[in-house]
């Protein structure tokens, strides 16, 4: 047995050469079948995948009016706020409003202790009465006078006496009138009343309080006017003349939103301040704004965009659109072949979400999403109702159907496997021998 021993070996040896030598013949004959297949066409050998559309999203180039506007930060202001103070000193009477009440022009909102003024009025009045009284009797005795004058019976001087008490009379009630007016006046302060139309705010006095006319006080209670009510922010210096322009365009419009809510308000620019602040280089200007469902609120912070100019007639597609590169910007669009082209563009306004855009026609397909995996020349798949598009049948724009390619390559791959398969096995059972 010993002699057989390395003939076995040797056979042994051969034999896996022999399998080696013909898989690496194999694998050359496929290697040289798939390229043939690669130069024919053939997807189901060279990797139909290779030269797939890229899938796209698509808009079309709107031309429409566009405003251009600028952003801002306000406050909501009152248009009218007052705050209620005496100007007697007195005590409170009787509270006749309630906090946060709508009170209009004229309502009464304070009754204070009018008992002092009351007896002034009355001692002025009397006063004005009894003087009266006694420039009566001093026309009488001017009566008199001239006739006894007229009759000889007296000088002139005794006329002209009694003339003298007469206007001297009537100097007289017209100060008490004048006085009795101030009572009045004094009285009336007793009775305080809106001035203006609004809302009250916090009552900071009861029936029985002591209250004087104090400037720095706290008020009695403040009115803050609602509807409408206005929005101040400032604007950069360089937007000044913007500003002064949409005061004069009657189509201009402010559009204020709060923060925290989407609902979003229109009013009116209003006034623009007569000086730039030097320290911030802004200027102050206001919006007026209906405020019927009092929603704004003074105090409030609002975001603002003011329209300044509308452009007619112009190009709009989406900032998303848009490709920033070295050489400028641009956009891909698809043309009527399905290919995707390059555009150069330029912005000439943007605002939001939407560009304002020159170097393409309206009615043209711009490329919104996947543009990051074109290249110009690229076949296109619309994914919003393109060519390419799949319908609900399963089939592509060119009506082949999707799964069945796929099954196509998949029994390709099939059936080439047991091809190279079968040496695999010869070699294991070669080397197991």
């Amino acid at each position: 047995m010993s002699k057989f021993k390395p003939l076995i070996i040797v056979v042994a040896i051969a034999s896996l050469s022999g399998v080696a030598y013909w898989r690496y013949q194999a694998s050359g004959n496929a290697n040289a079948e798939g390229a043939a297949s690669a130069k024919s066409g053939n997807p189901a050998l060279a990797g139909a995948g290779q030269n797939r559309p890229v899938s796209v999203s698509t808009i079309l180039a709107q031309k429409r009016d566009y405003d251009i506007k600028i952003t801002a930060n306000g406050v909501v202001s009152a248009l009218n706020t007052v705050d209620i103070r005496p100007q007697v000193t007195s005590t409170i009477a009787k509270v006749h409003i309630k906090e946060g009440q709508f009170v209009k022009a004229g309502d009464v909102l304070f009754s204070l202790d009018s008992r002092a003024d009351e007896v002034n009025l009355a001692k002025a009045q009397a006063q004005l009465d009894k003087d009266l009284a006694t420039l009566a009797d001093n026309q009488r005795q001017l009566a008199r006078s001239k006739d006894l004058f007229s009759k000889k019976f007296v000088a002139q001087s005794a006329v002209d006496t009694s003339q003298t008490l007469a206007d001297t009379q009537q100097a007289v009630i017209a100060s008490d009138k004048a006085a009795v007016n101030a009572a009045r006046v004094a009285l009336s302060y007793n009775r305080i009343v809106a001035p203006s139309a609004g809302r009250t705010g916090i009552i900071s006095v009861f029936p029985g309080s002591l209250v004087q006319p104090n400037a720095t006080a706290v008020p009695l209670v403040s009115i803050t006017q609602m509807d409408p009510v206005t929005i101040t922010f400032p604007l950069p210096q360089r937007n000044l003349p913007d500003a002064l322009e949409s005061l004069k365009r009657s189509d201009s419009y402010v559009i204020a939103n709060l923060p925290d809510t989407t609902t979003r308000f229109k009013g009116k620019l209003q006034f623009v301040d007569n000086a730039v602040d030097a320290a911030s280089g802004t200027i102050k200007v206001k919006a007026i704004f209906d405020n019927k469902e009092l929603k704004l609120w003074p105090g409030a912070y609002a975001n603002l965009e003011l329209s300044v100019q509308t452009l007619k007639d112009v190009i709009v597609v989406p900032q998303d659109a848009v490709i920033i590169g070295a050489r400028g910007k641009s956009v891909y669009i698809v043309d009527a072949e399905g290919k995707a082209v390059m555009k150069p563009v330029v912005v000439t306004n943007s605002f939001g979400t939407d560009a304002v855009v020159t170097g393409i026609e309206a009615g043209a397909k711009v490329v919104l999403d996947g543009k990051q995996n074109l290249r110009p020349g690229a076949s296109v798949k619309e994914r919003n109702g393109g060519d390419g598009k799949e319908g609900k049948d399963g089939k592509d724009g060119r009506g082949n159907k999707a799964a069945g390619k796929e099954a196509s390559a998949s029994s390709a791959a099939s059936a080439s496997a047991p091809a190279t398969s079968a040496p695999m096995t010869s070699a294991s059972a070669a080397s197991a021998s």
